[in-house]
């Protein structure tokens, strides 16, 4: 994780009025890897994610992207840079079409982008957007708006996609196919840091792993080798990496 991190958090603060989440949060997430953030619930998975999108004013400590410091930075400059959020929820506008829904995430590139030439780039490679372009995207399943979503922020050509959650919700067939999306997309060169409850699927579908708790990194390095800790299932997941 070292030799090549797209992103690097250095001893980050950060919280909501009085109560501080992140107390010095410090790890590397790897150029061209997907790195999973895992931990018990309100260990400040998503606030990192917050913090680093600019959504959360950090407090304390550096946030580098690209070797650059970005620390609280707009959303927008970071858009521009190249870092994508992809947040938990729905994140979309549920009365228009799907087509509506993509070519007003194209529109957000900025000038001089060919918004239907994106758009199609887009829906070749979801074939399931493709033929619902015209349907309301709140008629979409659960599944189908999280695709969406995340085909929205590849409208923006990122280089790093945040995305937090991408399975809750969804059944299992479409968990596995949103693990296999995110890894055809590092299979193309992106890098993709990822906050996961199924902590289990999360390490099985990435390169490395993050292990928080109480707003600090108790673990760091490959993602088998986090998998395969018995004390990451003892004391951080309940137990949940220990059975299939």
């Amino acid at each position: 994780m070292a030799d090549s991190p797209i992103l690097e958090l250095e001893e980050v603060v950060a919280g909501y009025g009085g109560l501080t989440v992140l107390n010095g949060t410090s790890f590397r997430a790897a150029r061209g890897a997907i790195t999973a953030v895992i931990g018990p619930n309100g260990a400040g998975k998503s606030t990192v994610f917050k913090t680093v999108f600019g959504l959360l004013r950090a407090r304390a400590g550096r946030i580098r992207f690209e070797g650059r410091e970005v620390t609280n930075f707009t959303p927008r400059k970071l858009l521009e840079l190249g870092i994508s959020y992809v947040p938990q929820g729905r994140n979309m506008f549920p009365e228009l079409s799907v087509r509506h829904n993509l070519e007003l995430g194209a529109t957000a590139a900025g000038e001089g982008v060919d918004v239907a030439a994106r758009v199609e780039s887009v829906m070749d490679r979801f074939p399931m957007l493709r033929a619902r372009a015209r349907a309301q995207a709140s008629t979409l399943s659960g599944g189908q708006q999280k695709l969406l979503e995340i085909a929205r922020s590849l409208l923006l050509d990122p280089k790093l996609m945040l995305i937090d959650e991408p399975s809750i919700g969804l059944s299992p067939r479409l968990v596995q196919e949103t693990f296999a999306i995110l890894q055809d997309l590092r299979a193309k060169g992106m890098s993709i840091l990822m906050v996961e409850q199924n902590a289990k699927r999360a390490l099985e579908a990435s390169d490395f792993g993050v292990v928080i708790e109480l707003g600090r990194v108790r673990m760091a390095g490959e993602a088998r080798a986090i998998l395969a800790d018995p004390k990451v299932g003892r004391l951080f997941l309940g137990g949940a990496l220990l059975t299939d």
